[in-house]
């Protein structure tokens, strides 16, 4: 990093016991105080540097603090940041425009985090059933994956099968079936003339980067067509760039009816997430029917702008797919030192730990001492999900941090 380190008066062990008695204890992050970020290099209160190999979750998809993102961030805060959707906004038509065109698609529905675009897909979904396929009120249904994150709202976790994220939340939503990932069999026997969507994620993220078999997505994709329901698409984590294609779908050639973004929407600078779909389906939406104070504000449509504009050259595409190589490379050179297996695409990998070695925790906290960052996920795995800026060497560099955590063992 090129900027001078500004020093925290207090030490991150200060600061992390600090947090204890005032914050909920709903996340249980890694004992590291992050103070300040660039690229895909990040530094604590005390001036350690980290490779950041998690980019969060797929927020950070073009690093931290990128200039383009930065620049546009700082000339809108110049001019108009919120106006709520009452008032049109100078900043809205342009994001819409272009991110539909980034999509192949009609209509945008701007929100703010993943989990309200997710609810506000469903809600679409609904609503599209009863106003054009004519299933009878309230009895609409949506089919789901096994597997599948989708948020946690209360409606998103009643679709759940992580009981970690269902157990004491209930009473749950009704009206979703969940079937297995992968599975078009039991895909098709789940729909009747009461589905009204499938959701999926073209490749499942908090699972450990679950890929589908080749022509999954083009199953799905026929079977709703015949069945007369909707596809929708869960993006936020696996698309715009991610993979190695602007959407995850693209590697099968599909296109869904409805897509559902957010994460790297909003530049690891702010939540913006979105609804992209057909016009015949976001026109089902009439106003006061749906709506969000801040989904759609100037300074979201100006970053969301900015970001499209980035992936509309395909660098960040090209990128993750040539990186892609140099991480599965390395990765199959672990396979059996450590590493049971892996799942990869682009620059995301779900890395399964020999449990002799150590669990997904204990080697996420050994990668931070040797100064990289992971995370674990489901016990034994990892996911690494780096920026798409990191170049082969420091690629290289975390993978050899993993080779000799492997090999001493957490």
């Amino acid at each position: 990093m090129t900027v001078a380190p500004s020093r925290s008066p207090r030490s991150s062990a200060e600061l992390i016991r600090a947090e204890e008695p005032v914050l909920a204890h709903n996340y249980h992050p890694l004992p590291v105080v992050v103070a300040r970020a660039e690229g895909a290099w990040v530094e604590d209160v005390e001036g350690r540097r980290y490779l950041d190999m998690l980019a969060g979750y797929s927020a950070l998809n073009f690093g931290h603090r990128h200039p383009a993102l930065i620049e546009a961030a700082h000339r809108q805060l110049d001019r108009l940041t919120l106006t709520s959707r009452a008032f049109h906004n100078d900043r809205l038509a342009r994001f819409a425009e272009s991110l539909a065109r980034l999509t192949g698609l009609d209509m945008v529905l701007p929100m703010n985090t993943g989990a309200e675009a997710v609810e506000s897909g469903i809600k679409v979904a609904r609503k599209w059933a009863y106003d054009v396929k004519g299933v009878a009120p309230d009895r609409a249904t949506v089919v789901v994956a096994a597997d599948n994150f989708h948020g946690r709202t209360t409606t998103i976790v009643s679709f759940s099968t992580d009981e970690t994220a269902r157990a004491g939340f209930g009473p749950f939503t009704p009206g979703f079936r969940v079937v297995p990932y992968n599975d078009l069999a039991a895909l098709e026997a789940a729909v009747d003339e009461t589905t009204a969507a499938v959701l999926i994620e073209p490749i499942q993220g908090e699972a450990g980067v679950v890929i589908p078999d080749d022509g999954y997505l083009r199953g799905v994709r026929e079977l709703t067509r015949r069945a007369g329901c909707l596809f929708v698409a869960d993006e936020i984590q696996s698309g715009l760039g991610r993979t190695g294609r602007t959407l995850a779908v693209e590697h099968e050639g599909v296109v869904p009816d409805v897509l559902l973004l957010g994460k790297a929407l909003g530049g690891g600078i702010v939540p913006v997430s979105a609804v992209v779909a057909r016009r015949e389906v976001l026109q089902v939406l009439n106003p006061g029917q749906h709506g969000s104070t801040f989904g759609g504000n100037p300074l979201a449509a100006a970053v969301g702008s900015a970001v499209v504009e980035l992936l509309e050259t395909g660098e960040f595409q090209r990128r993750a797919e040539e990186a892609g190589v140099v991480l599965r490379e390395g990765l199959t050179a672990l396979v059996g030192k450590g590493v049971r297996g892996f799942r990869a695409r682009g620059l995301w990998a779900g890395v399964d730990i020999d449990p002799a070695v150590g669990t997904g925790r204990e080697i996420s906290e050994s990668l931070m001492r040797e100064g990289i960052l992971v995370k674990d996920t489901h016990g034994s795995t990892i996911r690494l999900a780096p920026p798409l800026t990191i170049t082969d060497e420091e690629l290289r560099t975390a993978l050899g941090a993993l080779e000799t955590v492997l090999r001493k063992g957490a």
